[in-house]
């Protein structure tokens, strides 16, 4: 079994339909890419998986439990983590209080100081700077900062939204690259993104989404090949 099944799924915003039957599965140690355009319904997606959104029909499922009941604190606590888009950290607390908030369910917060460690040997400058106010951090580093709270709670899914928007081009780099080193922590990914080239350079398979529907989905080296995708993402 898939750790994570989506099947058929349908959301609405009022009156509004987002999502049209979606469905997608991510194996464990996995690195899946959701790519389209603004306003193709990825963020409703992650939403949905999360508990934020609720599904009027369809089922998501994580390591076989539906998750469509669940609040998104239980969920996270099932393995899941979200770092959605601009990474919304508190910009008047430390590096280190922002990545204690990371971990601030119970079981969580019982491992805090051993995990905070773990992350700062991934990331040496946090540790060297964890007195330093969030809102001093340049947009590379809050991204960064972002990314490292989101693994306080240790899940065995990251969920990421757009991790690369608005970052200068050496900045990008480096956050695919560390996107690309978490499976060897056990740490399956779904990344939604609009930098398709890159996405599809480190994921495994991908999906396109358009208006609310998956159009498109295949091997990560199929899709960079396809006549579609290169001409309305690639700029070929």
């Amino acid at each position: 079994m898939a750790m994570l099944s989506i099947e058929e799924l349908n959301c609405f915003y009022g009156n509004v339909q987002a999502l049209w039957d979606v469905s997608l599965e991510v194996e464990e140690g996995e690195v899946v890419a959701l790519l389209g355009a603004n306003g193709a319904g990825k963020t409703t997606l992650l939403n949905a998986i999360t508990g934020l959104v609720m599904p009027v029909s369809g089922s998501v499922c994580f390591m076989e439990e539906s998750m469509c009941s669940l609040s998104a604190t239980e969920i996270i606590g099932r393995g899941i983590s979200y770092l959605p888009e601009g990474g919304r950290l508190f910009p008047e607390m430390t590096i280190r209080e922002n990545l204690e908030l990371g971990a601030y369910n119970k079981a969580n917060w019982k491992q805090r100081k051993r995990v905070m460690e773990h992350v700062f040997d991934l990331f040496p400058k946090l540790r060297e700077r964890q007195k330093q106010l969030a809102r001093t951090m340049s947009g590379g580093e809050r991204q960064m900062l972002a990314m490292v709270r989101a693994l306080m709670s240790e899940p065995r899914m990251l969920l990421l939204d757009e991790l690369s928007y608005g970052l200068a081009p050496i900045i990008v780099d480096e956050v695919f690259r560390i996107v690309s080193t978490l499976k060897e922590d056990g740490i399956t990914v779904l990344l939604v993104e609009q930098n398709v080239h890159q996405s599809l350079q480190i994921a495994t398979r991908a999906y396109v989404m358009e208006n609310g529907r998956i159009t498109l989905s295949g091997d990560s080296k199929d899709l960079l090949e396809n006549d579609y995708v290169k001409k309305a993402y690639l700029g070929m």
